[in-house]
């Protein structure tokens, strides 16, 4: 016989009782259901997400969720995340008209009353979504060819597309903000003030939805839309399995998406994005920052107009003339010649970013390309081939200035990827406890300029919230 289940206003029943004491404290036991009757899953697919073993999805659809039940934690500490709350767990009930699902010893930030959040229960229910669509359709799809670069340019619209992010809008306004999740107080303000600005003159904003420069400018946007009376505001939150649960969603996220990996959840911004701003931030925005410069300097994107801009409070200038050095160093004058440093005047910031996008508007009306998805943007295939940080590949890393620059991009945001992993993603953490750290290898000039950005990062504490107890997991070699 069906269950029937009784939805109370915008919230699912709660069956609460008292849980057992956990290491995180007494958790809550509670039973969700969906809003919608959207979420229907098949026998089959029911037993992959209870399924432990190898190739079951439980553990990915658990640890995803148990990120999402801290949103607004404040702690990168993944392994330590992890012991802390070592007696939750989630379980799908199948049921007749859809699932329910079964928390045990949730973390109690999650409720209010006893009743679960309502953007915390839509991500839930966002996780189970991606979760199971990227297992079903894309991974094991022979439609999607992940081997070609069309291939996974294609499932990446497919994936956004099923998560209802692609909106045929009528004008671009959707800016990308990067930044670090470890930030100081100025920073962040600065970053919500920018996101104010932004949304005074209509714009939405995407980020990778953690803290720090990810949740200001998505504060700062809500403010400034409730001020226009823009009911819709979009706050669009792009991660991946590897990176959620140090940077859980932030509350404001309204629209969360879980990408297969870390490169699928870089080019969904820039197919999404119609300007990008990068605040002051670690190896993770570093990472961004390579790869989107690696794309622009790719010959076919050389006339694709495509507003970036590096901003920070004055407080922040040295650290925006390191990463200049860097790139100019590096990758050269072309590279610098495609961004712009405003340090200060988040009004002139946002004045210089409406602009921009009233050019990506006219370029994509011009050649006839949508504005909710950048087609014509050219990403070569070496930016979208999933990279494994282990010490075996971040010691081959072509880190060498004999190679197109676009390439030399490419293979620099690779190292910057393994260090943001070495520090925080699981896989990562337990390989550098058991062989010591990455080791990286290249031309002198490179390691030096590479050893003194990453060093100044630590100085600023900008690599880990915990500074205290950071430890590098990398030596360079050159």
């Amino acid at each position: 016989m069906e269950e029937i289940v009784t939805t109370f206003s915008s919230y699912a029943e709660m069956k609460l009782k008292k849980a057992p004491q956990t290491s995180s404290g007494p958790g809550v036991c509670a039973s969700v259901t969906p809003d919608t009757a959207m979420h229907m899953l098949s026998q089959q697919e029911v037993e992959k997400l209870r399924e432990t073993s190898e190739g079951g999805l439980h553990e990915l659809f658990r640890n995803s969720a148990l990120a999402v039940l801290t949103s607004g934690n404040d702690t990168d500490d993944t392994k330590a995340f992890f012991l802390r709350y070592v007696d939750f767990d989630i379980a799908l009930v199948q049921r007749d008209r859809g699932v329910k699902l079964e928390l045990t010893n949730a973390p109690n930030r999650a409720f209010v009353d006893g009743k679960l959040i309502q953007g915390i229960k839509e991500h839930l229910f966002s996780v189970l979504r991606d979760i199971i669509y990227v297992h079903n359709e894309i991974q094991h799809n022979e439609k999607f060819d992940l081997t070609t670069s069309s291939g996974i340019t294609n499932a990446v619209f497919h994936i956004l597309r099923n998560a209802e992010i692609i909106h045929s809008v009528e004008d671009p306004h959707l800016v990308v903000c990067w930044g670090g999740h470890s930030i100081g107080e100025i920073e962040y303000r600065y970053s919500k003030e920018v996101g104010h600005q932004l949304g005074l003159r209509g714009m939405d904003i995407c980020t990778g939805c953690g803290p720090g420069a990810m949740k200001g400018p998505m504060k700062g946007a809500a403010l400034a839309h409730a001020k226009q009376r823009i009911k819709n505001g979009r706050y669009l939150g792009l991660t991946e399995p590897g990176i959620i649960t140090a940077e859980a969603p932030n509350p404001i996220v309204n629209e969360l998406v879980i990408m297969p990996d870390i490169e699928k959840r870089l080019e969904a911004f820039v197919r999404v994005g119609h300007g990008f701003i990068v605040f002051p931030g670690g190896a993770g925005t570093l990472e961004e920052i390579l790869y989107l410069l690696g794309i622009l300097l790719h010959p076919d994107n050389a006339d694709v107009p495509f507003p970036l801009i590096f901003m920070g409070p004055k407080e922040s200038a040295t650290y925006f003339e390191a990463i200049d050095a860097f790139i100019k160093q590096t990758l050269g004058e072309k590279a610098a010649q495609r961004y712009s440093i405003i340090i200060d005047a988040p009004q002139g910031g946002a004045h210089e970013m409406t602009k921009g996008i009233q050019e990506v508007r006219e370029f994509r009306k011009r050649t006839h390309d949508a504005f909710y998805y950048n087609w014509r943007l050219t990403i070569d295939h070496e930016f979208q081939k999933p990279f494994s940080p282990t010490h075996e590949s971040m010691a081959q890393l072509d880190l060498h200035a004999d190679q197109p620059i676009h390439m030399l991009a490419a293979n620099l945001r690779r190292a910057f990827s393994g260090i943001v992993a070495g520090h925080v993603k699981p896989h990562a953490l337990n390989a550098i406890e058991q062989n010591g750290p990455f080791k990286i290898h290249g031309d002198s000039t490179i390691m030096k300029l590479l050893d003194g950005l990453l060093q100044s990062f630590v100085n600023q504490r900008r690599m880990k919230i915990d500074q205290e107890n950071f430890t590098p997991c990398y030596e360079i070699i050159g």
